[in-house]
């Protein structure tokens, strides 16, 4: 049935996001590596920060996420005064399109690129325009080939995800450099944590005009399930943002754990050691029974199968075993499965349950 009240353009178009499963009915003892989150979750400062903040739920939070903010540019170091936060960085791509995309405007992202790239143009009334990846990593030459005067916005992950691969710090500058004047550069840090030493393209944000970051703290952090994430970027883009963002996005609670997260680089770091353990256990130990990955820079292993036929079988033999992974279809990579890097128990788990599959199966 046609209705009279309709959605402006491009709503329709939108096929909700689905996140990875937490459950398999009827079984016991599952293992979710569907979502890439952190096994270890929050550090212990951050439990008792939010069983501190219980006793102030009744007070508005406050609008400017101040402390939070200088928090983030004291770890960082970076200008607090460029650093906006929002409800998880999904929001902040969200509050970016809304600001610059709508009719008649393009916004870039790449074939394997983070579904909320397009669902946010399509939102906002922006065309997504999905420009090819080569061998699964960001091709520089083609999104500026893909520019035009309708452009204005490019989102990349770097790393990326649902790939796992970086291009270096030479190849995003040289696309802030050679991208039109009237575009603005989105480089997506979701995973830059897990990379020793790499700053998420601070940097080059410091040095530019057209080029924004954003973070998050549902990765590394352990907090998904409070969302919450940030942006840094020119004076110019941070104050369109916050004319579109809402003023209480962010509750006391989300800043009182975020701030008590980003305090405890210690557990940070044993993170981050502890996934880098174990990503490379676990590419090593599929790659020895047949089944390959890209150099993974993030908290997951993309594990390439013969055909979409056996990285499906895979993925329902897995389910029998209790073990939840994420299939890739939806990310034009249907031979593929990825494989959060969760505790070395988990690792081994779903190695041997692959194994297994490869011997019987595969």
């Amino acid at each position: 049935m046609t209705h009279a009240i309709q959605p402006k353009p491009g709503v329709l178009e939108i096929a909700p996001y689905v996140g990875g499963e937490s459950k398999l009915p009827g079984a016991r003892d599952v293992v979710k590596l569907s979502s890439n989150e952190n096994p270890f979750g929050p550090s212990d400062s951050v439990r008792e920060a939010i069983r501190k903040s219980v006793h102030s739920l009744h007070r508005y939070p406050s609008t400017d996420h101040g402390p939070l903010r200088r928090a983030i540019g004291e770890v960082h170091g970076l200008d607090p005064e460029r650093i906006i936060c929002g409800n998880g960085s999904d929001e902040i791509i969200s509050m970016l399109c809304q600001a610059y995309g709508g009719p008649g405007h393009e916004v870039i992202h790449t074939e394997h690129g983070f579904g909320m790239y397009r669902i946010s143009a399509l939102a906002a009334g922006a065309a997504p325009i999905e420009v090819r990846e080569h061998e699964r990593k960001v091709d520089v030459d083609a999104i500026i080939e893909a520019c035009n005067f309708r452009t204005r916005l490019v989102f990349i992950a770097n790393p990326g995800n649902p790939t796992g691969t970086m291009i270096g710090s030479n190849e995003v500058g040289r696309l802030a450099a050679e991208l039109p004047a009237h575009v603005l550069l989105v480089l997506d840090g979701a995973y830059a944590e897990y990379v020793e030493d790499f700053d998420g393209g601070a940097k080059l944000v410091d040095k530019r005009d057209n080029v924004f970051m954003t973070r998050t703290f549902s990765k590394i952090y352990g907090l998904g399930g409070l969302r919450i994430g940030w942006g840094y970027g020119p004076a110019h883009v941070i104050d369109a943002l916050n004319r579109v963002r809402g003023p209480f996005n962010l509750s006391e609670l989300q800043m009182a754990a975020a701030e008590a997260a980003l305090r405890d680089q210690d557990h940070v770091e044993r993170c981050r050691a502890e996934n880098a353990r174990m990503r490379t256990w676990m590419a090593k130990a599929l790659a020895e029974i047949g089944v390959p990955s890209d150099t993974s820079c993030a908290n997951f292993v993309l594990a390439r199968f013969d055909d979409t036929a056996q990285a499906d079988a895979c993925e329902a033999h897995l389910r029998d075993e209790g073990l939840i992974v994420r299939k890739m279809g939806g990310y034009k990579l249907p031979n593929c499965l990825r494989i959060t890097v969760g505790d070395e128990a988990s690792c081994r788990r779903v190695v041997h349950a692959i194994s297994n599959f490869k011997e019987t199966r595969g």
